[in-house]
């Protein structure tokens, strides 16, 4: 009996730490994505197409971030996919950080600040997306959909994802939404800056008995 109870204490202690980890990581993501907003230097695709319908639709950038993720979780009924508590608290919190810390941020005008502002909002996305990851309470909106059409069609990783991403990157850059150096080096460097973090924040799942213990899992981008 004692050794059940003890069981149950570090489920719950364990699940304790992964709500933690996952409310802490999705609001620095949002933190962060709003440095890169206000750097003016370049966003990720997904985010380019968020400030891009920020010109054209009476929101705010982190409503445009809710409401998107809302509409792409209706996308995902068809494709079968289940949403889990970490892929609606995705969907809300990233927003509300976003908004937040703009109405926090000051709008640079110094180059040097402005490129302060894109690196340190690169590699803390990197982090925080290594946190709520880590945590595995579940995808965001925007990778559970191209998981799921993978999923459903059988079509490569590579092609779905990539033409989702270039099809929402030409759409939010036709809408307004800022391209550059930041939409390079946020390409190249989110990957490895999770990578390097992953290792720190994953929450270890108990052994059972007998069972073989799994293999590193590559990670090759942030969960949204």
């Amino acid at each position: 009996m004692a050794t059940v109870n003890l069981a149950r204490a570090l489920r719950g202690r364990r699940m304790t730490r992964r709500m933690v980890q996952l409310v802490i990581g999705l609001w620095l993501y949002g933190a962060t994505m709003a440095l890169l907003v206000e750097s003016g230097l370049g966003l990720d695709p997904w985010d380019v197409f968020h400030e891009g319908l920020t010109h054209h639709l009476p929101l705010t950038f982190g409503q445009v971030v809710i409401l998107v993720g809302a509409v792409l979780l209706l996308l995902w009924v068809p494709l079968r996919q289940r949403p889990s508590i970490g892929t609606v608290l995705n969907v809300v919190l990233i927003g509300i950080a976003v908004d937040v810390t703009l109405a926090l941020l000051p709008t640079p005008d110094a180059l040097g600040v402005q490129v302060g502002f894109l690196l340190v909002g690169v590699v803390g996305n990197g982090i925080a997306g290594a946190l709520y990851i880590g945590a595995d309470l579940g995808t965001g909106p925007r990778d559970g959909l191209w998981t799921g059409i993978v999923r459903r069609t059988g079509r490569s990783v590579r092609l779905v994802r990539t033409s989702l991403e270039v099809t929402v990157l030409v759409v939010g850059f036709v809408l307004g939404g800022t391209v550059g150096v930041g939409t390079v080096l946020y390409a190249l460097a989110i990957g490895p800056v999770v990578q390097l973090f992953l290792p720190l924040t994953q929450v270890r799942r108990p052994e059972r008995p007998g069972a073989s213990a799994p293999g590193p899992e590559p990670v090759n981008d942030v969960s949204r």
